[in-house]
């Protein structure tokens, strides 16, 4: 470790994070086309994310949701001072990411159980197997909520992205490479 570093996400946060980047990509990609590739991949994101609620708990103090899970009024605050760019910095996530990171954790279970859901009622196979019995109205009404929460999460992480840049301008460190080793300038 560099003099003037701090360690800041653990192996866990790390890998985790990575391993939800391929599962969804993987899986987004795949769509329709490859249903056993996607149905694979989401069982992935699915077990990922909740590793990462149970982590959240239990986890370093930079992984935990007490760290930064903030009021609206905090993250309303804390976006405004980065539009007039003197935001505060922090060594985990900030007000916005924090935010942003419990959003997409909601949004990816969502999108998770909607497709476990529309696998149940089409094809009787999976964790919900036992909706097969629904009508197929349910099935497309479970495939378009399961499209629409997929999409949703790929603005989320258009947006994501879009502000580790931003902050990583601000702050001037690199918020991607802190993401690989674990270390942010102290």
């Amino acid at each position: 470790m560099n003099q003037g570093e701090v360690k800041v996400w653990d192996p866990f946060v790390r890998i985790f994070h990575w391993l939800l980047v391929l599962s969804f990509t993987v899986a987004w990609l795949s769509g329709e086309e490859l249903e056993t590739l996607h149905a694979w991949a989401g069982y992935a994101v699915t077990g990922l994310v909740l590793l990462r609620l149970v982590w959240g708990f239990i986890g370093t103090p930079h992984a935990r949701f007490s760290d930064f899970a903030h009021r609206p009024a905090e993250v309303r605050a804390y976006l405004g001072d980065v539009m007039r760019m003197r935001a505060r910095r922090y060594l985990g996530h900030n007000p916005a990411g924090g935010a942003m990171i419990l959003l997409m954790l909601v949004m990816l279970l969502a999108t998770a159980l909607t497709g476990m859901a529309c696998y149940g009622v089409e094809q009787g196979a999976g964790p919900l197997a036992m909706l097969s019995g629904m009508s197929a109205a349910s099935g497309e009404v479970f495939e378009e909520l399961h499209e629409f929460f997929a999409n949703l999460m790929l603005l989320l992480v258009l947006v994501h992205i879009a502000g580790v840049i931003v902050e990583s301008l601000v702050h001037r460190e690199s918020l991607v490479r802190a993401m690989f080793t674990g270390r942010k300038h102290a």
